[in-house]
């Protein structure tokens, strides 16, 4: 089931379990949000268009997180005149995840859990940059000794005995 919902003055195609970006909305990371304004649902039972709205139906997401999105640079030049001017914007977004759609006598929900982890916090992570959180299980257990400490000393006092023969 797929649904088309409006926010922000965009459109976009949502189906359970999607993580969307969309232009900033007020709520907290980790609040459930909804979306009356659902323009169509698709489904084993057919399309259903709204004019302008379906009546009843909602599309239920999950705040991930708000943030900046990309830089957007603004260059203003007049041609032999000296005049060049440079400005830059960020827009604040929001990162949603798609949790159920409901409508024209259909539900759809999402099985999965959802992560709180900002895109900042995955990159630093991907690039080994995030402090690792450890497992109780495995800071209870004893550390062991690597033997190849044993192997290089050993190779060394091979490599001497046979400088001195």
């Amino acid at each position: 089931m797929y649904a088309v919902i409006k926010t922000g003055g965009k459109q976009y195609r949502v189906q359970p379990g999607d993580t969307i970006v969309v232009e900033k909305i007020d709520a907290e990371p980790g609040a459930n949000v909804s979306f009356a304004e659902v323009l169509m649902l698709g489904g084993d039972k057919g399309v259903t268009v709204g004019a302008p709205v379906v009546d009843g139906a909602t599309v239920a997401a999950t705040l991930i997180e708000t943030r900046k999105g990309e830089k957007v640079k603004i260059f203003k030049k007049i041609r032999r005149q000296g005049y060049r001017r440079t400005r830059g914007h960020r827009q604040l977004e929001s990162v949603l995840r798609i949790t159920g759609i409901e409508g024209a006598g259909e539900k759809a929900k999402w099985d999965g859990e959802v992560s709180l982890i900002t895109k900042a916090e995955i990159n630093a992570r991907a690039r080994g940059l995030a402090p690792r959180v450890e497992a109780p299980a495995e800071a209870e257990a004893p550390a062991k000794k690597a033997p190849a400490r044993k192997k290089a000393a050993a190779k060394t006092e091979t490599v001497a005995a046979s400088d001195e023969a």
